[in-house]
């Protein structure tokens, strides 16, 4: 019976440090900003499963295809529809932040324009998995954009 009541103590411990410790995670990500453009491109994707991008040199499993060129234009108005706040926008570069509801991670998400197309990139600020958020996020993007 001891052993029982240890354990069930020990396990209500462990819970709450790692609510707290999630809590703590997306407390960090509201700091800082979305990365912006190295050398005319969208930043690379880390190493970590947490992103995806569209631009050259992206690998395979967190590649994503362009937008056509005439989904620049509706961009904003999409994404605000979907909860994102816009925190950049310039002719060439649109920058949207979005928030985890429940515990506030944030997640950036920018484009950067070409002649021909519209380069995304989508990646969580903290943290190493996103359980595939990102890439769901930009599928639905471009599925509100087709509609």
């Amino acid at each position: 019976m001891r052993f029982v009541k240890y354990g069930a103590i020990a396990l209500g411990v462990l819970l709450l440090l790692g609510v707290g410790g999630f809590f703590f995670l997306g407390m960090q990500s509201q700091n800082g900003t979305a990365p912006g453009l190295v050398d005319g491109q969208l930043t690379a994707c880390p190493d970590s499963p947490n992103c995806v991008s569209s631009e050259d040199g992206t690998t395979d499993e967190k590649k994503v295809e362009r937008l056509p060129v005439g989904a620049w234009a509706n961009l904003p108005a999409t994404l605000t529809e979907m909860g994102g706040e816009i925190t950049v926008q310039d002719d060439t570069y649109l920058a949207a932040e979005f928030t985890s509801s429940l515990f506030r991670f944030v997640d950036d998400v920018e484009f950067r324009l070409t002649e021909d197309s519209v380069h995304v990139r989508s990646a969580s600020r903290v943290g190493h998995s996103d359980a595939g958020v990102n890439a769901a996020r930009i599928a639905e993007l471009r599925e509100n954009l087709d509609g």
